[in-house]
């Protein structure tokens, strides 16, 4: 989200299901509209009414994700079609969902990598935007291989979504 915002793209608001954020104050700190919502106790339905709204009341035309570990609901994405991004840490179509880069070490892959992608009702299954190699080399952990995508995730994300909302 940082990356988007220090990217010079437009963001109208910042969202998030943990008020606790520290995405959350940075956003507020630098005058971005924010919305911070903990789904507990209250349900998926009520929450994703509860953020439409806010998006929708912000004037959000595109919605980014980023860092964002809950499954939307089939009705929140069909409602959004065609209008929610993704940044997901593997070369998409491999490893879909958690984890992905200790699968990918476990498997002997030679890169790993980012891939920035549309959301459907499919996880991780949506239209791929753009994607980034990045090598994984001898004696990698998923955590320094972690660390070496969100760098090419963070050079990767501003500029693919840059280029969808020039279409």
């Amino acid at each position: 989200m940082m990356a988007l915002v220090e990217s010079g793209l437009d963001v109208a608001l910042v969202a998030s299901d943990r008020p606790d954020a520290p995405g959350v104050s940075w956003a507020r700190d630098r005058g971005i509209s924010t919305f911070a919502l903990s789904p507990k106790g209250i349900g998926k339905v009520t929450y994703e009414t509860a953020i439409d709204e806010a998006l929708r009341n912000a004037g959000v035309e595109i919605i980014a994700l980023a860092g964002y570990m809950r499954l939307l609901s089939d009705a929140f994405v069909a409602r959004w079609r065609g209008k929610i991004v993704n940044i997901h840490p593997s070369l998409l179509p491999q490893y879909k969902g958690l984890d992905t880069h200790a699968r990918a070490i476990a498997a002997g892959d030679a890169q790993a990598g980012c891939s920035v992608h549309v959301v459907t009702e499919e996880l991780d299954g949506g239209a791929v935007l753009g994607q980034t190699e990045v090598p994984i080399v001898p004696g990698d952990t998923p955590e320094t291989l972690a660390s070496r995508v969100l760098v090419a995730e963070h050079a990767l994300y501003p500029r693919i979504l840059k280029e969808f909302l020039s279409r």
